[in-house]
């Protein structure tokens, strides 16, 4: 039986293989570009590449949408690309799917080698129960590398958008006016902030209204200091006032909100590392044994308790994870 299968995993292996050293490669190249320069977005300009390609680039436009175009899949390309986005990869949703698919090739194609090699039940059988658990340890893998990559880079935006705000103060002190004094906080500050500030300007520079510039931002990072920035600039162009004073108070506010954030995190450390072990552990060792030895649930399922037992641990870890995000989920 296994002979049969042999030539299929032998090629699945190697597509995978091939994929994720790409994957790997490409995101440490990418990484040596970008501390070529302060920030990538200056880093691919001094390349020689034209404003409005490095433009399109960083901002994500031009990627293809799924041709079924149902409601429901746009929605997910867009939640998945807006994702990636925050994140800082340039990964389309078609592109993280082909390295979640190619992952869970190799470990499929593995965990087949070790059930042959152990002989335990059927093949097929336990060979479809090891894909599934291949699909889910792979998404898992793959969704928390993305999901670590976006809190990193929001801590960063988090960081530097107090200093960014005093660099633009400072120069609309001096006189310059407020599109100048982004441009400089865009050449001064480093990524991720300075690439941002250099998308508002560019998108400026093309047409848009600053206010929109500005709200494209905050939904182009989701950080929650950026919404409040885009805000207060938006109502100081329909009101009115000193806009230095207005920037001047909303760094004060974002350090103090910086400040609350990090005792809050420290007090709540112990509880969310309890949450992270009880939310991921239970998926990983799950998923491990459905590959590496499927044999040890397929030979319950005709034991007629088994189903239910296994819905009622589903629905209970569901409940488990809503009541832990409410626990250690604060409002500050």
């Amino acid at each position: 039986m296994l002979e049969a299968f042999s030539p299929l995993l032998y090629v699945v292996a190697f597509l995978g293989v091939v994929i994720l050293v790409q994957f790997a490669a490409s995101t440490f190249f990418a990484g040596r570009d970008r501390n070529q320069r302060v920030n990538r977005r200056l880093t691919l300009l001094a390349s020689g590449i034209a404003p409005a390609e490095v433009y399109s680039r960083l901002i994500r436009r031009g990627g293809s949408s799924p041709k079924v175009r149902t409601a429901f899949l746009v929605s997910l390309f867009e939640r998945v690309d807006s994702f990636c986005a925050q994140a800082g990869l340039e990964i389309s949703p078609p592109r993280l799917l082909i390295i979640t698919a190619a992952g869970a090739a190799i470990l499929w194609a593995v965990g087949v080698f070790v059930l042959s090699a152990s002989k335990a039940g059927p093949l097929l059988t336990n060979g479809l129960v090891a894909m599934v658990g291949a699909i889910v340890l792979s998404a898992t893998l793959v969704y928390n590398f993305v999901n670590g990559r976006r809190n990193k880079r929001l801590k960063q935006i988090e960081d530097q958008l107090p200093l960014a705000l005093d660099v633009v103060n400072r120069a609309i002190r001096a006189g310059h006016p407020v599109t100048s004094a982004m441009q400089l906080a865009a050449d001064e500050m480093g990524d991720p902030i300075g690439t941002e500030f250099g998308l508002i300007v560019d998108e400026t520079t093309y047409g848009a209204e600053f206010r929109t510039a500005l709200t494209n931002f905050a939904r182009r990072t989701g950080s929650a200091d950026a919404h409040f920035f885009a805000v207060s600039v938006g109502i100081q162009a329909e009101t009115g006032g000193n806009l230095a004073e207005i920037l001047e108070g909303l760094a004060a506010v974002i350090r103090a909100r910086a400040t609350l954030a990090k005792r809050v995190k420290a007090l709540a450390s112990e509880g969310k590392a309890s949450a992270t072990v009880l939310s991921v552990l239970p998926v990983l060792m799950v998923s491990f044994l459905l590959v590496a030895r499927p044999a040890f649930y397929t030979s319950k399922f005709n034991d007629p308790i088994f189903w239910p037992v296994a819905g009622g641990v589903l629905v209970l870890y569901i409940i488990g994870q809503l009541i832990i995000a409410r626990i250690i989920n604060f409002k500050y």
